[in-house]
């Protein structure tokens, strides 16, 4: 039964991306843009680099499932339960697609991109990993990237080892040589900095990497949804996603992995799903992708996520990437007619692909009093603290920072919003001061 539904699943389709995108039209796929934070004054959601809304074809294909297909998968003959694992690997297809996978059996459900960086850290780095060994990452990192590592690093005895910061605030890959030895056994990085916004050169890193004999793993959970990723061409070994920042649902993300690195990992969880047999006394593996699925899986969720993938593609990720492209460097340059504003990161000119992120501090304003007052006085949505990036923090001298973050369903419109509240609320706070 299980290889039907992988011929299935790699025979599934998925949506051709157009060369022309209303982008305004768009916006109305999202109903919650129009929500208000009290009458009159509309929400302006510019908090996107933490999760992303979600499209009526996501909401639609989630209500769909629950009313129409809902039921465990895998292990049932009757109606419901094949139609309910036709979506779950229908939809495991869809992701492989779009990110072209070599084969589904390659794309990994996990609860987020957290659990898919542990699931490597606590599998493939615990039996392959020995004391000494290094594992290189970077400063930039989010916690997901790092603090698994440390607990691996901490129990063998490895040791990690950091790329730093050039002075516009963009990875300083001229350290990659010296500090890539052959002792380094995994590097592991972002594609994109959720702080930053710079793009990391992943494909050269890879290449250096491989010829050490290392592996790389790729947190891409604020690439994935931005831009086009094709995980053959990167050249990395792992890559990782969460689906609630890719217009799909919470609490479902998932890992890529090279088929043959996969088969050779042992099992991250036991129990159900998982397993080809169970005697008393031991068991046997099912094959990937079901090997790392223990359990009854987010198969709503999943199905969700696969229907988000479709709503991307049709889009074109190119086109998403051309219009945030024009956001970026709006937002960039507006943000920065603020009296006082630091900003972190290369510039739109310095990192022409960078995310439609800034990130900054205004003098005179801690960053929760402005996230709060413009919220409650403007309606706008934006994040502060920081952003599951400590050390960075500390690498760039402060403690927390302010974030705007857009999407392509974002206007030049709201930008001027945010900046003109939080300009008038920096003002207020600096009379306080």
């Amino acid at each position: 039964q299980a290889r039907r539904w992988r011929r299935f699943a790699r025979a599934l389709p998925v949506a051709e991306q157009r060369q022309a995108v209303d982008f305004k039209a768009a916006r109305e796929d999202f109903p919650i843009l129009r929500e208000e934070q009290r009458p009159g004054v509309p929400i302006v959601y510019l908090d996107n680099a933490a999760t992303s809304q979600k499209p009526l074809q996501v909401l639609a294909e989630l209500n769909r499932f629950y009313r129409s297909d809902n039921s465990n998968v895998h292990r049932g003959m009757h109606t419901l339960s094949i139609r309910a694992t036709e979506a779950f690997e229908g939809a495991r297809a869809k992701i492989a697609k779009f990110v072209n996978a070599a084969d589904p059996h390659e794309i990994i459900f996990t609860r987020n991109a957290s659990e898919a960086i542990n699931l490597v850290a606590f599998t493939w780095a615990r039996a392959n990993l020995r004391e000494g060994d290094e594992i290189l990452l970077s400063v930039m990192e989010h916690h997901s990237n790092l603090v698994p590592w440390q607990m691996v690093a901490k129990d063998i005895g490895a040791t990690l080892r950091f790329l730093g910061l050039t002075p516009e605030g963009m990875l300083d890959v001229s350290k990659l040589d010296e500090l890539l030895t052959e002792r380094t056994r995994l590097v592991a990085i972002s594609q994109v900095s959720n702080v930053l916004g710079c793009v990391n050169p992943i494909q050269d890193i890879a290449r250096r990497a491989h010829s050490l004999g290392a592996k790389l793993l790729v947190d891409a959970c604020q690439s994935v949804p931005h831009m086009r990723v094709d995980v053959q061409q990167l050249g990395a070994d792992w890559l990782v996603a969460s689906g609630h920042k890719m217009c799909g649902p919470t609490g479902v993300g998932f890992l890529w992995g090279r088929a043959e690195l996969l088969r050779a990992m042992p099992p991250f969880l036991g129990g159900g799903e998982m397993i080809d047999e169970v005697h008393l006394d031991h068991f046997t593996t099912a094959d990937i992708p079901h090997k790392f699925e223990a359990g009854t899986p987010a198969f709503a969720e999943a199905a969700a996520l696969g229907a988000a993938c479709d709503y991307l593609s049709g889009l074109g990720m190119d086109n998403i990437q051309a219009r945030e492209h024009e956001l970026t460097e709006y937002l960039w340059r507006r943000l920065s007619e603020i009296p006082g504003i630091t900003m972190y990161g290369p510039t739109p000119a310095q990192c022409p692909d960078r995310a439609a992120l800034c990130s900054f501090n205004i003098e005179g304003c801690h960053p929760n009093d402005l996230a709060t007052l413009v919220d409650q006085e403007h309606g706008i949505a934006m994040r502060a603290g920081h952003h599951c990036t400590q050390p960075l923090h500390r690498e760039l001298g402060i403690t927390f920072s302010a974030r705007l973050s857009a999407y392509f369903y974002n206007t030049v419109e709201e930008i001027d919003t945010a900046v003109a509240a939080i300009k008038d609320t920096a003002e207020l706070l600096k009379g306080f001061a």
